[in-house]
Order: C-alpha cells, then sequence, then structure tokens
C-alpha cells in the first residue's frame, strides 16, 4: 500500500481473496466482519447504530455518503433523538464517495470525525456497487477484513453469526421508559431507539428487559421481541420463554429478528438468504388486505413456515422474492413482521403497525 495526496490507503480483503484498495476516513483500525450492502439513499446515521448491524461491514450502493453530517446525540424522554443506539455498531463502512464538507442545521460533526470518536475505521475511493455485485454471487455477504497501512501483521477473518451477537447489543439491566396507559414488555436483541419513540408517542409505559430475561411471570399488557442481529438459531433461551408466552392470551408483536423468533417458538424453521434485504425500498403485500407496501429492512436470515403450526398464517410476503416477511395467528392476538415498521432511517408506510398492536392490547383480538 502506498499514500497518494496525503491521503492513507488500506485494503479491503474478501474470503475469496478479492482485494480492493481504497482511501481510509475515521478511525486507523483494521477490522473484520461480515461484508454486507445497503442500498439506501439517505439514513447512513440510523444504519450505523443500527444493532442488527453488529458485527458487519457495511458498504453503501449510493455513491455519495457524507454530505449532512452526523446530528448531535440529544435526549428525549431518555431517549435519544437522532441515533438508533448509544454508539456505531458496524466493524467497518465502506463508500465510493466521502463528502467531507458536509453542510446541515443540525449537523454537529462530520461521518469521519464521528468514526473516529467510535473507533471504526472506513473506505471510499472504491466502486461499491462492483462490490455489491461480488457479494450477490456469494448470498450477498461475505466474510472480508479492513488492513490499515500502517498494520504489518494480518488478521483473521471474523463470522459474526457464530456468535451471540444480542449478549453484546441488549441492555443488561431491566429499564423504565415512560409513564402511560399501557404497560409493554419490550424484550431488547439488539432494538432500534425508534420502536421506543413509537410506543412512547402512543401513551405506552415501556418496560425495556435483555435477550435473555425470563419475561414468563411478568406483568404486562402486550409482549414486543425486538430486532437484532445474527443467527436466530442461537437465541434458545428466548425461544423457550417465547413459547411459554404463546399458552397465553396476551398479545405479542415481534419485529426483524423477533419475528424469526416467534416463528421457530411456533414450530417454523429459519435459512439464510440467497439474497439479504437491506435497504429502504423492500416491497411487501400484505396477504390480509392485499395492499402493498415499500418498507425499510436489514436481514440476511428468514422465516421458513413450512412445519408451522397450521394456527399460523402469512401475513406479508416479499414481493421481489416471495419469502415471507411475517406471520399471524389465526386466533390469538399474535403477529410479526420481518420489515421495520418503526423504520428510522425508510418509510413509514407500515407504522400502522403499532396502532394495530395497541389495538389488540386493548381488544384481545386482532
Amino acid at each position: 500500500m502506498k499514500k497518494n495526496n496525503n491521503r492513507t490507503t488500506a485494503m479491503l480483503i474478501l474470503e475469496d481473496g478479492t482485494k480492493y484498495e481504497a482511501y481510509h476516513f475515521g478511525s486507523p483500525v483494521s477490522s473484520s466482519g461480515e461484508v454486507v450492502f445497503n442500498t439506501a439513499m439517505t439514513g447512513y446515521t440510523e444504519s450505523l447504530t443500527d444493532p442488527s448491524y453488529k458485527g458487519q461491514i457495511l458498504t453503501y450502493t449510493y455513491p455519495i455518503i457524507g454530505n449532512y453530517g452526523i446530528p448531535s446525540s440529544s435526549h428525549k424522554e431518555s431517549v435519544q433523538e437522532f441515533y438508533e443506539s448509544d454508539k456505531v455498531q458496524v466493524s467497518g463502512l465502506i463508500i465510493s464517495y466521502y463528502s467531507n464538507r458536509p453542510n446541515h442545521w443540525n449537523m454537529s460533526t462530520s461521518l469521519s470525525d464521528w468514526l473516529k470518536e467510535n473507533k471504526v475505521t472506513g473506505l471510499y475511493g472504491v466502486d461499491t456497487r462492483f462490490i455489491a455485485q461480488r457479494l450477490r454471487k456469494r448470498g450477498g455477504s461475505m466474510l472480508g477484513k479492513i488492513l490499515m497501512e500502517k498494520e504489518k501483521e494480518n488478521i483473521p477473518f471474523y463470522d459474526p453469526n457464530k456468535d451471540n451477537l444480542s449478549e453484546k447489543v441488549s441492555t443488561h439491566e431491566k429499564i423504565v421508559y415512560g409513564n402511560g396507559k399501557y404497560k409493554i414488555l419490550l424484550v431488547d436483541f439488539g432494538l432500534k431507539n425508534n420502536i421506543l419513540r413509537s410506543f412512547l408517542r402512543r401513551d405506552c409505559t415501556i418496560i425495556r428487559v435483555p435477550w435473555d430475561y425470563d419475561f414468563t411471570k411478568e406483568e404486562y399488557n402486550g409482549l414486543v421481541l425486538s430486532n437484532g442481529p445474527g443467527n436466530p438459531k442461537i437465541y434458545e433461551k428466548p425461544i423457550f420463554y417465547i413459547r411459554m408466552a404463546l399458552k397465553k392470551e396476551q398479545p405479542i408483536f415481534g419485529i426483524c429478528l423477533g419475528n424469526q423468533l416467534l416463528g421457530l417458538a411456533a414450530g417454523g424453521e429459519t435459512y439464510k438468504l440467497p439474497y439479504a434485504h437491506r435497504g429502504h425500498n423492500q416491497p411487501v403485500l400484505s396477504l390480509k388486505t392485499g395492499k402493498s407496501f415499500i418498507t425499510s429492512q436489514n436481514h440476511g436470515y428468514v422465516l421458513d413456515i413450512t412445519n408451522i403450526s397450521r394456527e399460523w398464517e402469512v401475513f406479508f410476503k416479499n414481493l421481489n422474492d416471495n419469502t415471507c416477511e411475517g406471520i399471524i395467528h389465526e386466533k390469538k392476538p399474535f403477529f410479526s413482521v420481518q420489515f421495520h415498521p418503526e423504520a428510522s432511517g425508510g418509510p413509514t408506510d407500515t407504522e400502522f403497525l403499532f396502532d394495530l398492536f395497541l389495538n389488540s392490547v386493548v381488544n384481545k383480538s386482532i
């Protein structure tokens, strides 16, 4: 590696041996993880702080990133206003063009400085769409590592799908938010803050508990299973607790990983997608209403309901590949979706699902 115009170079190496030389910004540290790509045009602050990206090196196909900088880390009702967690969660960021003169009325720092603060490295000056095409040939992701110019020793590849990632991103204690009418127990597998905001706007008291918390003896009006990172089959303990909850009548709402865990508890299976869904433009169809919606998504695994109990049916399906995007119980107030109704970033077309869930809290039916 060499320097050009005082810009430090670094190398992205994929597990198939492909190498990409690029310029470095952010923190000057080497890193490794699962290289994935996102097709969104905006929302990099939200994506970089999304715990579902834990252990991953995020590649943006949109060519210009960083032009509106990073907002402040201000709080409202004990929840950060603009971040989806309290820090950058990705293991690295790869973009085509870094906008080093950002401007926005709400900007507090640049993307590069923010990455430095969080000790996360970034690369730019590489054809990210070409990288995305290569990743698609290998199922939408590959293990990879970023090596800094100054590093004399190589680092190993790291597969986050073999780890319990929720253990790293979940809260470690029970936290209560708000003082609303409805008591919502929220199991945190690596939740996005906008889930908290969405319920707080709807007159709820939220009891946020760790991923492995035994909630079977808790009193609540409704149970929410959050999004989160990693392989859903790793989370055996919460799947057991969810099975216990399914024997009751209290409403259940699963989001993303929460959808997969609910499906596993109900007898379904999960598998890794040939092409992962990451971006703000994933179309889904409601099999209940026949209406289609554009959704925000970030997942590499999906639910297979072939052997699931007959009391369950598909709630939504993906219009690109017809995979399951949600399930719903035919009698009890249980349902889940694979996409993100809380968005942040992305379209808010399906935010009505929070109202549907709270309606089931009131009426004990959907």
